[in-house]
């Protein structure tokens, strides 16, 4: 007679073990697919830049993303914070030339601020009239860094902007002078910016915003303050943005007048509804989209344009929730011709009886 107690047993004992583990890559998972594109972009792409150029729309595409994925705002406002961030940077670095952090910190804080400036009267419409207010502050800001060329530089921007190793008490640290060192620096943060988001959108307050985006009467009607929750995530969003854009211009040097222009404002959004909404991952799978996809078609054709309008035609028609909506289908298609855990149990137990 065989004795088939012992193996039984391991196996019971090991059944926790391998449910922590899956919670725990399930819970993580986004996290983790964020670090593989992190790993995976030095690996695959010769120039640091366009790596760094990956990731830092991707922060800009993370803070669109928390409005219109989230909240279901869509807002025409994101170059003002991105452009804002830019010139915030350049200045602090320019001027007082202060060290790279605090550089960010106010890049992020102008960020915020403007953001909930745009955020306080647009919030105030719905529909095609908040649109149309978003757009409307886009412009404006827009002309205000035109005309004001003793601060933004107007039509050629900031220039010289400088990207100063880390250091402590004036001893440099951590140099950032190469495209790859200063690929690793954006990395981190962008890691940490993305695992902070992941708390927000799983949070009771990124729940909240989801209620709001599938019906605001219904929000309101159970007691949650709607504008409030709606300015928060503009706070958010606007703040994210704005260390995207120092981030740029600490890339290229340089704070351009094209950062708070309007089509920045697009670009952002394009990105978001080709990677998908809803999903904070398919705002990097987007980010990473345009940018490469950019870069290889201005390779090709000098009106390369044309074939990016060509493709969201086709992801307006035919993925309409984009890249990761794609991918989804195509991992629930594979799953359904793999066994389940309960049919593998089954199979197990079965086994064990005739034994």
């Amino acid at each position: 007679m065989i004795d088939t107690s012992k193996p039984i047993a391991q196996d019971a004992s090991s059944r926790p073990a391998q449910r922590s583990l899956k919670h725990a890559l399930h819970r993580y998972r986004f996290l983790l697919l964020a670090l593989l594109v992190v790993c995976v972009l030095p690996l695959t792409l010769r120039s640091g830049s366009l790596a760094t150029e990956v990731l830092v729309f991707a922060l800009a595409a993370l803070g669109c993303n928390l409005l219109l994925g989230h909240t279901g705002l869509l807002s025409f406002g994101q170059g003002i914070f991105f452009g804002l961030g830019s010139y915030c940077a350049g200045l602090v670095l320019t001027k007082t030339g202060m060290p790279i952090p605090v550089a960010l910190l106010a890049a992020t804080v102008i960020g915020a601020a403007a953001a909930a400036l745009v955020g306080w009267f647009s919030i105030r419409q719905r529909g095609t009239y908040f649109v149309m207010l978003t757009l409307a502050f886009g412009q404006l800001f827009y002309f205000l860094a035109y005309t004001t060329p003793d601060l933004t530089g107007g039509d050629n921007g900031l220039l010289d902007i400088p990207r100063p190793a880390l250091g402590l008490f004036g001893k440099a640290l951590v140099p950032l002078a190469s495209p790859w060192q200063y690929y690793g620096f954006v990395a981190v943060l962008f890691l940490v910016v993305f695992w902070l988001l992941m708390r927000v959108s799983h949070s009771v307050f990124g729940r909240t915003l989801l209620a709001i985006r599938d019906n605001e009467a219904r929000a309101a009607a159970v007691g949650y303050d709607v504008k409030r929750f709606k300015l928060m995530a503009f706070v958010i969003s606007g703040a994210v943005t704005g260390l995207a854009g120092a981030l740029h211009a600490l890339m290229t040097g340089i704070a351009p007048l094209s950062n708070i222009d309007y089509h920045t404002s697009e670009m952002i959004l394009v990105m978001t509804v080709i990677g998908g909404t809803g999903n904070l991952f398919a705002s990097v799978l987007g980010a990473a989209f345009y940018v490469l996809f950019a870069d290889w078609l201005s390779t090709l054709w000098p009106r390369w344009l044309l074939l990016l309008g060509i493709v969201l035609i086709a992801v307006s028609l035919f993925m309409q929730r984009g890249l990761w909506g794609l991918g989804e289908r195509i991992w629930q298609a594979l799953r359904r011709d793999r066994p389940t855990d309960a049919d593998n149990d089954a199979g197990n137990h079965a086994t064990r009886e005739r034994v």
